[in-house]
């Protein structure tokens, strides 16, 4: 399991591997543009050339780029969708050049409106950008299901990759916050187990190439996407612990983005209590 945490990109994606590197991490996660604004950010080939430098000497080993959230793929609005659409394509092509595991992408909200079509017109936009792009892929992260938020189960995953044409490109992130908020108990290692086993039927565990680690503020069930700092939400130690070392998890990059004691994100000391935290669960796994 490749343990990391979200950095910012500024000053170039080199400077992201740096900061990575301060705070202990395996894996980082990045916006490839502002993420209050639209437009993208296109890296130049030195900026692409120092990024791989910094990798090859560092212990991170591997970069996951996070779509803005302005995005809403399954917009009613053609002009939202228009605009999903360059922001997207413009971070799988970054994703292309720096070597990405994926793209991380919510895949948007129905709003108030009906979730069958939204998750056709998400679809839609999904199948155009990774047209035009090569070979980075696109992770759809499941949401905790406020409002018409699309993702907020397996099955709705299942429909969006469906709909996204179904290439073997497409897969999706968990969030354990995220799962928890929309009713997914995977506080004990039996209920993950039931969880995992309930995605590998719908969806299928092949397509799981990312992860986030996050606790979470609230309760099971209540469709609210509030980050808590590992231990400090509904999730705890005890349940942080049994994602963290959950076998099916092997190898993927697992990022952090926990808002940290200063609300600066998350620092070393947080990735420092994660490993110690997978240790723990292994040892309990037996």
């Amino acid at each position: 399991m490749l343990i990391g945490t979200h950095v910012s990109p500024a000053g170039g994606p080199a400077k992201a591997v740096a900061r990575g590197v301060e705070r202990g991490a395996r894996a980082i996660q990045i916006f490839n543009q502002n993420p209050r604004a639209w437009k993208p950010t296109i890296y130049s080939d030195e900026a692409v050339e120092e990024f791989r430098t910094a990798m090859a000497d560092s212990d991170v080993d591997a970069l996951v780029i996070h779509a803005v959230y302005l995005l809403n793929a399954g917009s009613e609005d053609p002009d939202i969708r228009a605009k999903t659409l360059t922001s997207l394509t413009a971070s799988l092509q970054a994703g292309d050049a720096l070597g990405a595991v994926s793209v991380v992408l919510h895949p948007g909200s129905a709003l108030k409106g009906e979730v069958a079509p939204a998750i056709a017109r998400a679809g839609e936009v999904i199948k155009e950008a990774l047209a035009e792009s090569e070979h980075c892929a696109l992770h759809l992260e499941n949401t905790a299901g406020a409002g018409g938020t699309l993702g907020r189960s397996f099955e709705e995953l299942h429909a969006l990759i469906d709909a996204g044409g179904g290439e073997a490109r497409l897969g999706m992130c968990l969030d354990s916050c995220h799962l928890f908020a929309s009713g997914y108990d995977i506080r004990t290692e039996e209920g993950l187990t039931s969880v995992l086993d309930e995605a590998d039927r719908i969806v299928g565990l092949d397509r799981l190439g990312s992860l986030h680690l996050n606790d979470s503020v609230s309760g099971l069930g209540t469709n609210r996407d509030r980050h808590a700092d590992i231990g400090e939400g509904e999730l705890g130690e005890d349940g942080c612990a049994v994602y963290l070392s959950e076998p099916r998890f092997e190898d993927l990059p697992v990022i952090l983005e926990t808002p940290g004691p200063d609300k600066k994100g998350t620092p070393p000391e947080e990735l420092a209590l994660a490993r110690e935290l997978r240790e723990r669960g292994i040892e309990e796994r037996g």
